[in-house]
């Protein structure tokens, strides 16, 4: 009974739809994080009769004909694209990009890596990096006698010392684009890097190409939205349940079936 099978798919379907909506609501608090969407097809179909046979009875075409469907499969866990809200942090290393873009960190292997996740620290030699100690490119060091640092929106770096008023230039922040920013590689620590089905990355300066400035003093929030996806969860229960009720009438049909006599 192909009921069993097709029911089985679509509660594989649902077991998924729910993995990502978990996913989602664990990262409500992770800065920078874009909610993810389970998306789904239909399985290719059995054509007990095409539409367009001939009728061999009379000769009439068929208008629909017999499409029997075999179930339904996953196809992306796609990314959902969205700022999340700013928060003060009033930290001189805080930073949120408003607007598109990344910033790029250079991991251990030397391969260029992409984030949205601002909170950055200042290493021992001064340098700035990510909260897992990746520096950010350009590589900015912060001289041991600044008492203040200021990031402006363009992403430039100044350091201030007791014995000047004006700021010293350390260097400057880019912000990285993509044409198809979904198609970025998730690491994990809120880290990307570059497939083909993202593209060549596009290195600028903030504010330009589109992309976003930066913020200091702020992080970006989560744009997970928690009611959404309560309720994303409950269709995907009742979808599960629908499906599992089905396995069990088909099972019902079966046993039926094996007792006639």
């Amino acid at each position: 009974m192909r009921a069993l099978k097709i029911a089985a798919t679509g509660m594989s379907a649902q077991q998924l739809r729910v993995e990502t909506i978990s996913n989602n609501l664990a990262n409500m608090s992770t800065t920078g994080y874009n909610a993810r969407r389970a998306e789904f097809a239909d399985l290719h179909y059995q054509q007990a009769t095409k539409p367009g046979t001939i009728n061999a009875a009379d000769g009439t075409v068929l208008p629909t004909g017999i499409q029997l469907g075999l179930g339904v499969r996953p196809t992306a866990v796609s990314v959902h694209l969205a700022q999340g809200s700013l928060s003060a942090t009033n930290s001189d290393l805080d930073v949120a990009i408003d607007g598109a873009g990344y910033l790029e960190v250079t991991l251990p292997s030397g391969q260029a890596a992409y984030t949205r996740d601002g909170g950055l620290k200042r290493s021992g030699e001064g340098l700035i990096v990510t909260s897992d100690g990746f520096p950010v490119a350009p590589q900015i060091t912060i001289p041991a006698d600044a008492r203040q640092i200021s990031i402006n929106p363009d992403g430039e770096v100044y350091a201030y010392f007791a014995d000047a008023t004006e700021g010293q230039l350390l260097g400057q922040f880019s912000l990285v684009g993509f044409n198809n920013a979904k198609g970025l590689e998730a690491l994990g620590d809120n880290l990307f890097v570059e497939t083909e089905a993202s593209g060549a990355p596009l290195v600028t300066t903030a504010g330009q190409d589109g992309l976003g400035t930066l913020r200091q003093g702020y992080l970006e929030d989560s744009s997970v939205d928690a009611v959404r996806e309560i309720t994303e969860l409950i269709a995907a229960q009742r979808g599960y349940e629908m499906n599992a009720k089905v396995i069990s009438a088909a099972d019902q049909m079966m046993g039926a079936t094996a007792q006639i006599r």
